[in-house]
């Protein structure tokens, strides 16, 4: 078993060390062989005589050789190793690799997307790749440990649920148990999260992942992301946004320490603000739009509630619908507005917010409903049937049984780093991402099922 990482095993200076990794590059100079060893920390040189000659590069390795110092004027100080090197007494070639289709010895971004993907095997074993993917379990880890500190449970929630008509397209899953019946796949937890704050959890939270059947685009991957899942009771919006803020500052001083924030505490801007001074509801504040290093953070808040639908409808199809939610049906209406929306529904705003950084759209959550008669309002003005109303009966249902006051916010994980880290798109912070045609990296999903399946599932496919 491997014990200790490379960089770990060379601080032992005069002592034999047993060292795994990948023969990243071989040098032959005839009676002397360099290769520097490679593994997820680090790479370290190794010297050998001519038996080292059939060694290739990729090739896995098994090392066992004497940490020495090395000659002052071959010391390397661009890698933390640089000072040492490894004299190999024994080696064993555990693995062969043939010369790889790709090059990984740059940042790739030359190389073509669909490519990359097919073998994002080796597309990970570049630095980059290797260094967005150790940031991200950083950061969160840095999210775990803030919240558990703090007293939210982590919960999971389901994965097949139900379609309900929430704004972007469902993935769906046949039941074999129950045929002609279909399962969804969470666009978000939402409903659930607001389930938990029925059932007194009080204070939650999930790395989430969702499914949206959504085409792909630079800040956004096909198919399905990662966010921070969060959700309390008893809580105004400014609880929701000084927690939030704080998360994120402590997060970019631990874990991006040479990024600067260029404004904190973080302005706010109202939806109406932000449209008449930038046009734009995700405006980019950052003094030089040129410096990767700085990051403007920006809350934009006051959101109408409704925008209004002119030929057709998302959620109705009838084209009968003069509404539809500017964020998600169960955002809460601002207390001062609640009025209008018999009178003005197109003066409510809402009680949701945005997080915003660096001009994108990072995280956005608001104050939920929890009075069933101003859901049931709000299904009215966005022209929902009897038939659409019950599905979610359930929601309807729990909040009969004492509903808190409850809100959240939904930041997501692979935006916030394309966005901290400058990359140009959030596929290059997610290990096996979908391609732009929708097809998984390497797994070439979706495929074909069989006849056996679709017979089980009683299914018939029209061509």
């Amino acid at each position: 078993m491997k014990t200790n990482f490379i960089v770990d095993e060379v601080k032992k200076v005069g002592s034999e060390v047993e060292l795994f990794g990948w023969a990243e590059t071989v040098r032959d100079h005839k009676k002397v062989i360099f290769i520097d060893l490679r593994d997820r920390s680090g790479v370290v040189q190794l010297v050998g005589n001519e038996s080292l000659r059939g060694i290739s590069c990729e090739d896995v390795l098994y090392i066992k050789g004497l940490v020495k110092k090395r000659p002052d004027h071959m010391i390397n100080q661009k890698i933390p190793t640089g000072e040492v090197e490894v004299e190999v007494k024994e080696f064993k070639i555990l693995s062969k690799s043939e010369g790889l289709p790709i090059p990984i010895d740059t940042d790739g971004y030359e190389i073509d997307e669909e490519i990359r993907l097919q073998y994002r095997y080796l597309d990970l074993r570049r630095k980059r790749m290797l260094s967005n993917l150790i940031i991200r379990h950083k950061a969160i880890k840095f999210i775990r440990d803030f919240l558990n500190e703090r007293d939210f449970l982590e919960i999971e929630t389901p994965i097949l649920t139900k379609t309900t008509p929430e704004g972007a397209r469902d993935f769906i899953v046949p039941s074999r148990l129950q045929k002609g019946s279909f399962y969804a796949l969470p666009q978000s937890p939402q409903q659930y999260k607001q389930l938990l704050m029925v059932a007194g959890i009080e204070r939650y939270f999930q790395i989430a992942r969702c499914f949206r059947d959504e085409d792909p685009r630079a800040d956004r991957a096909y198919g399905e992301f990662t966010q921070l899942d969060l959700e309390m009771s008893f809580v105004t919006q400014e609880d929701i946004l000084v927690l939030t803020e704080e998360l994120f500052t402590k997060l970019v001083k631990e874990i991006f320490p040479n990024k600067k924030m260029t404004k904190s505490p973080w302005p706010r801007l109202s939806h109406s603000q932000a449209q008449e001074k930038y046009q734009s509801d995700k405006p980019d504040l950052r003094q030089d739009k040129k410096d990767k290093d700085e990051l403007a953070f920006v809350w934009v808040i006051d959101y109408p509630l409704f925008t209004e639908q002119s030929e057709s409808d998302y959620f109705h199809g009838s084209g009968k619908a003069k509404y539809a939610p500017s964020h998600h049906m169960f955002t809460a209406p601002h207390p001062d507005d609640i009025g209008l929306l018999d009178t003005s529904p197109e003066k409510v705003r809402g009680l949701q917010h945005d997080l915003v950084l660096n001009g994108f759209e990072v995280g956005g959550g608001s104050i939920r409903i929890h009075d069933s008669k101003i859901q049931e309002k709000i299904f009215e003005l966005i022209g929902f049937s009897d038939a659409q109303k019950g599905q979610f009966n359930h929601m309807l249902t729990a909040f009969k049984y004492g509903v808190p006051p409850h809100g959240g916010i939904a930041p997501g994980i692979d935006r916030f780093l394309m966005s901290v880290l400058s990359e140009s798109s959030v596929r290059e912070l997610i290990p096996f991402p979908a391609s732009s045609g929708g097809k998984t990296a390497v797994m070439q999903a979706p495929s074909l099922a069989s006849p056996n399946q679709l017979d089980e599932l009683g299914i018939k496919i029209v061509k």
